[in-house]
């Protein structure tokens, strides 16, 4: 049996499920999200505020997909009772970027301002991070939605603008993640 999917998706109170035909409807306080089950054999059951997640045998398809489908559902539950947030880290000098209405202005060291439309759904705030070691510049980019997926591909997408080189560190990066870095040329002596 999965090990994932045989966890029971505890529900939070404000958070309400519908389930109809092959689709699971989530409604809370950060709004609302209708998920698809990825296979039609996965049947979904709701028990005391919790959502079970049931396959039909243990084939290697059905034991593929239950994990998966179980782990959906958490994320969209998750998603509309407290929402998802993801940080990004904007390091160069002169690098800066402003939230106005649904898109993002950039300055990342071209010669033209890059201008980045949020997906409906996600919002973004800015602020300023306390400087390191190495004093450069370090912006923050918060990016919130309640949809775990389009937040991932969201945050993806801004990091591919100008993403973080070696050498310096310049560029967006993640909050998570770090950047492996070089040690410059030497000049012959």
């Amino acid at each position: 049996m999965s090990r994932i999917g045989k966890l029971p998706i505890k529900l939070e109170d404000k958070v309400k499920v519908t389930l109809s035909g092959g689709k699971v409807n989530f409604e809370g306080p950060k709004g609302k999200l209708s998920i698809t089950v990825p296979s039609p054999d996965i049947k979904v059951e709701i028990k005391d505020k919790e959502l079970h997640v049931v396959r039909p045998s243990d084939s290697r398809q059905h034991r593929a997909q239950h994990g998966l489908a179980r782990a959906i559902l958490a994320n969209a539950a998750k998603g509309v009772g407290s929402g998802w947030e993801k940080a990004l880290a904007i390091r160069g000098v002169g690098f800066r970027a402003e939230v106005k209405g649904k898109q993002i202005h950039f300055a990342l060291g071209f010669s033209h301002p890059v201008v980045f439309d949020l997906p409906e759904g996600v919002t973004a705030e800015v602020g300023k991070a306390p400087r390191t070691e190495e004093q450069l510049p370090t912006l923050d980019l918060t990016l919130r939605s309640n949809d775990r997926h389009l937040l991932g591909q969201t945050a993806v997408k801004i990091r591919a603008l100008r993403p973080p080189e070696p050498y310096k560190g310049k560029g967006i990066k993640l909050s998570t993640e770090t950047v492996r870095r070089k040690e410059g040329k030497t000049g012959t002596a």
